[in-house]
């Protein structure tokens, strides 16, 4: 019961932790280039801004699309933090995932498509990390369940040190952030304009949004993971981790497809197979 309500809690709480999330990130980006930026609860104002607009959609597919994607972000969260198993849990995110590119595809815009492309190439790249994470948890807790690696008391970062540096790594792919930035942006720069995103409005942008907040939270959970040893330290860790994501996107130039796709595999192979590799040596031992 007490693992239900935390997972209500999840639901309920989620967007109002991302929206303050990217709020910061606003304010924070805006000071690194010297300016101002908008007010804290800038998100908020335009996730409401956009639910109040009329509904306008290029094809009926967009909303049951949309909806789906926003539908299964939740559901993510919710079987992660009520203790399911996380292989489901990564799953049904990666099920949230192309619902939101099967949205942008049916669109016939050419920004739309190509972001539905590179949003593909961005799942090819970071996937394989994502299992490497989970075999590497699984090898040293001997469970998938969230309060099952909690309960252990292990701290999994002694034991997965590679394995954690290549999840935060393909964490900044999927918050979508600088240089991974190929198939949605927030940036004006972007040579695609939003991307896979250019022909949602109002009622699905907002969905978007609020499914991008859900999907943040989440994944500081599962850095969290890392540190549940030490609630104090996984607290700071999660923290230090989103404010190096801002600063990375903040820094580095965007990347294109084909680098990006090839120093993934490269950090998954060295840092996430050598983790295991390493592991399964010493364990044998």
């Amino acid at each position: 019961m007490k693992h239900f309500i935390i997972a209500v809690a999840y639901v309920i709480l989620a967007p109002f932790i991302g929206g303050i999330l990217f709020g910061i990130d606003r304010k924070i980006t805006a000071r690194m280039q010297r300016r101002v930026g908008p007010p804290l609860l800038q998100p908020f104002y335009d996730v409401l801004k956009l639910l109040m607009k009329d509904v306008q959609v290029v094809n009926r597919l967009q909303i049951p699309a949309i909806l789906c994607h926003l539908v299964f972000t939740i559901i993510t969260g919710f079987l992660f933090f009520e203790g399911s198993d996380i292989l489901l849990t990564m799953f049904v995110l990666t099920l949230s995932a192309v619902f939101l590119i099967i949205g942008a595809y049916s669109s016939s815009s050419p920004f739309s498509f190509l972001g539905a492309e590179r949003e593909l190439v961005l799942m090819t790249a970071y996937e394989p990390m994502v299992l490497l994470t989970l075999i590497g948890i699984y090898k040293v807790v001997g469970s998938f369940s969230l309060y099952g690696i909690i309960s252990t008391g292990i701290p999994l970062i002694i034991y997965l040190p590679g394995i954690f540096i290549g999840f935060v790594y393909i964490f900044t792919m999927k918050l979508r952030k600088s240089p991974f930035d190929i198939s949605a942006s927030h940036h004006a720069h972007q040579e695609i304009v939003r991307g896979l995103t250019s022909d949602f409005s109002g009622l699905t942008l907002a969905m978007i949004e609020m499914a991008h907040w859900y999907e943040t939270v989440f994944l500081l959970g599962l850095i969290y993971v890392f540190f549940a040893f030490n609630p104090l330290a996984g607290v700071l860790i999660v923290i230090a981790s989103y404010f190096l994501e801002i600063l990375v996107d903040n820094t580095f130039a965007r990347f294109k497809w084909d680098k990006i796709l090839n120093e993934a595999w490269l950090v998954a192979l060295i840092l996430g197979g050598g983790n295991i590799v390493a592991l399964y040596v010493i364990t044998r031992g």
